[in-house]
Formats: structure tokens, C-alpha cells, sequence
């Protein structure tokens, strides 16, 4: 540690506050503009990111140019929290320009490497310096000031760079595993949309489409499907409950084992835990107690604006009263029917209203008129089988993702705090990148 100095961000870069707004004015010259969101939402800017296009003066572009190696912060922001969010430019990009909220870092190369400098700034003491000093209330924001007096420690310059290719490295495992998912759920999207159109004939394969083979098919109310599939509305398909919250003054109720579903929980298809739990009278009094392997949609809420949840529940779970919980009657599956909701997600998005406070929501009424295709027990096994294998995919990556942002994190901090010495000529990546 103790080749490890304390510097002012001041002394280790020059700090510009850009003013180039989203404007396009007849007279100035045509720029790429890095925003807001270009920044807040990667980690690296490369020539791969779309930028808007704008215009700025000559004056705007020659003092707000960005440039290979430069970082970039958020400089304003709704919450103190997302103030200091950095960015660090990877690629030469021609005609780019720093836009407005933005705070434009051009590191002194022969003090900080620039990679080091953007995770430095990223670091969880840097990060809650930024939220103490942001000023505002409704909107708040960082002066000139402040980011100038961010204190930042750093060893070496040889010693930066090789922590910064450390972390680099697992930026790169992350962002591989993210395409990777990115990549089976299309997959998964599109078998979907096959196996609840075709189904799996008695060969065990999906069958032809229609316009191949129109003789194994039929039409019905919700389009054409296999001849063997009988049509039917929700409300004769499954079971509905509904269920509720349990009195808050209560507390005791509060300190159950019993796990109490609400729409903030419905982040993953199965779940087996939620945040909050209830006492068993609490459920039976307040809410509901439906067993493992329902489904559960939700049927209220401002989730419902861009999203459609479903969870096949694998436990048994109370739950509130902005959700329903369906149980398939004899001939429909319960593990088929949350699959058959995902992939019908859009057309059931295209059914909500509001309600007179603005509050998205369901009328009941027309998601029991709701068709579904059901095909016999076995086809229903054939296609939950196929639909699990890329479920397991998925899951299994998001997992990885998961432990390799938490190994990040724990390196950040023993990285950039000094905490485990780095030698520049033996240390290794670490070996959980490549697992």
C-alpha cells in the first residue's frame, strides 16, 4: 500500500461539464452525440453503440470531442444514486461529441490509465462520495467542485494496467454470458411461437407448417392449429383464485415461514422464495394458501405497462391481491399453461386498461374469454420437455452471470483498494473468469 497515493481527480485529468444539447440548428456543424443513457448503460463505449445525430458549433466541438481513452460520468439525475455513473471510451470514433448531463474526463496518460480511472470511479467509496456531495431535491446534480475534489487512490501506472486488464477480463466473461442469453431466449421465442402453433406430431417432431400440410390442421377462434388440439376458454381450463395482504398492523402476522407472493417477486419464471413471509393464520385469514406448482399472473399494476409476469410457483405461497393464481383443470398441465401465458405474453399486454387512477389492470371478464389450444396429455409432456431444456439454458447462464458480478465485485474492492498486492509479472487472471 504504501506505493499507493491519494490524488484529486483534478490532478490526474482534465474535467469538462458539457452544455451540448439534442438540437439540430441550421448554421452548426453535424456531430455524433453520446448521451445520458449511452453512458449510464455501458460500461465501455465502442463504435458498436448507436448515437444520436445532432449539431454543435465549432467552439462546442473542439472543447467537448471525445476521444479514445476518455471517461465519461453522469453529471445529473433524478436520484443521487445515479450521479458518477462512468464510462470509458475503448474506441476511436469519428465525430463524437459529449452531450448535456454529462461530465467529459480526459485522463492524464502518463499519471492514470484510463480503464483504471473509469472502475476507480466506479468503486463503492467513490460512488457514495458522488451521492453525498449531488445537490438538489426533486433533480439533483454534481458541480464543477465536486467531481474536481474526488479523491481517488492509485499505485504505479504499470500496476493500473495490469488491474485494469484484470477487470477487463471479467467485463468481457460478463458481457459473452449476456449475449449468450440474449441468444437462447430468442431461440426459446421462437420455439415457443412453434410448439403452441404446430405442436409435436406422433413422430415426436414439430409438425409441418400449415401451408405444407394444411390436412393437420383446423381453424378455430384463435387461428389455425392441429386437427387433435380442442379449443377452449380459460375459464373451463383452469382454476382461478385470488388472494390478498394480510393487515400490516398485525406484525406478528409478518413473521411467518409461509411465503407471500407480490408482483416485485415475479422476476423468474420459477420461483421456490419470496421477500416477504407470513405466519399460516395470517395466509388463511388475509390472503390465500395455493400449493407448488401453480401459476400466477399478475392482474393489476404498472408492471403490466411493458410487462406480462408468470411464475410457476415451487413451493406453497399466499399472495396478494394484484395477482391471480391458476390451476389447470384434468386436461391442462400447469407447467404447460405458464409456458403457453409466456409465449402469448403480447397478446395478453394488448387486453389491459386503466383504472381511474391510472393503475394498469385486467378485466376479468376477458381473460376468462381467453382461448387455448389444449393437446393431449402426451403432446403436452412432448412440448414441456423441449421447452425446459432451453429454460435450463437459460437459467443456467443467468446463474453465471449472476457469480461472475459478484466475483467482480469482490475484486473491485480488492483491486482498487490495494487490499491484495498485484505483481505485475506474475498475477494471473482470475481463474473463475474461464470457468
Amino acid at each position: 500500500m504504501s506505493e499507493w497515493k491519494s490524488y484529486a481527480l483534478a490532478e490526474l485529468a482534465v474535467i469538462r461539464v458539457s452544455n451540448v444539447d439534442k438540437k439540430s440548428n441550421a448554421g452548426e456543424s453535424p456531430v455524433l452525440l453520446c448521451n445520458y443513457m449511452d453512458a449510464y448503460s455501458n460500461d465501455y463505449v465502442t463504435e458498436d453503440v448507436e448515437f444520436m445525430e445532432a449539431t454543435a458549433t465549432a467552439v462546442e466541438i473542439e472543447k467537448f470531442k471525445i476521444g479514445k481513452g476518455d471517461v465519461l460520468i453522469t453529471k445529473d439525475s433524478e436520484t443521487p444514486y445515479d450521479i458518477g455513473i462512468p464510462s470509458v471510451v475503448i474506441d476511436e470514433i469519428e465525430g463524437l461529441v459529449c452531450g448535456y448531463h454529462l461530465a467529459l474526463i480526459k485522463p492524464r496518460v502518463d499519471l492514470v490509465d484510463p480503464v483504471f480511472l473509469s472502475k476507480q470511479l466506479a468503486s463503492y467509496e467513490t460512488a457514495s462520495y458522488f451521492s453525498r456531495v449531488a445537490a438538489g431535491s426533486t433533480r439533483y446534480g454534481l458541480s464543477n467542485g465536486a467531481i474536481s475534489r474526488t479523491m481517488l487512490r492509485a499505485p504505479l501506472l504499470d500496476k493500473q494496467r495490469k488491474i485494469a486488464r484484470i477487470l477487463q477480463t471479467i467485463d468481457q466473461a460478463i458481457e459473452k454470458t449476456e449475449a449468450l442469453i440474449d441468444k437462447y431466449q430468442q431461440i426459446k421465442t421462437g420455439l415457443m411461437h412453434d410448439l403452441f402453433t404446430r405442436g409435436i406430431g406422433p413422430d415426436g417432431q414439430l409438425r409441418p407448417p400449415r401451408e405444407e400440410a394444411p390436412e393437420l390442421y383446423h381453424e378455430t377462434p384463435i387461428g389455425w392449429v392441429p386437427k387433435e388440439w380442442v379449443t377452449k376458454p380459460l375459464s373451463e381450463t383452469c382454476e382461478w383464485y385470488s388472494g390478498g395482504t394480510p393487515s400490516k398492523s398485525q406484525e406478528v402476522w409478518w413473521r411467518g415461514n409461509v411465503p407471500w407472493l407480490s408482483p416485485k417477486d415475479m422476476k423468474r419464471f420459477e420461483l421456490s422464495d419470496t421477500y416477504h413471509h407470513v405466519t399460516r393464520i395470517a395466509a388463511l385469514q388475509g390472503s390465500r394458501i395455493v400449493p407448488e406448482n401453480t401459476v400466477f399472473i399478475v392482474v393489476r399494476g404498472m408492471i403490466l405497462a411493458h410487462s406480462f409476469p408468470v411464475v410457476l410457483s415451487q413451493n406453497e405461497f399466499a399472495f396478494n391481491q394484484d395477482i391471480k393464481a391458476l390451476i389447470g383443470c384434468k386436461s391442462l398441465g400447469n407447467r404447460f399453461l405458464a409456458y403457453w401465458l409466456v409465449a402469448n405474453a403480447n397478446s395478453f399486454l394488448k387486453k389491459t386498461t386503466e383504472s381511474t387512477h391510472g393503475t394498469k389492470r385486467f378485466d376479468l371478464k376477458d381473460l376468462y374469454q381467453i382461448k387455448i389450444g389444449v393437446p393431449s396429455a402426451t403432446e403436452q409432456d412432448e412440448i414441456v420437455l423441449r421447452m425446459n431444456i432451453f429454460e435450463c439454458m437459460v437459467q443456467s447462464e443467468i446463474k453465471r452471470k449472476g457469480k461472475l458480478k459478484i466475483q467482480k465485485i469482490a475484486l473491485m474492492h480488492d483491486l482498487l483498494t490495494g487490499k491484495v498486492p498485484v505483481r505485475v509479472d506474475t498475477v494471473a487472471e482470475p481463474e473463475a473468469v474461464n470457468a
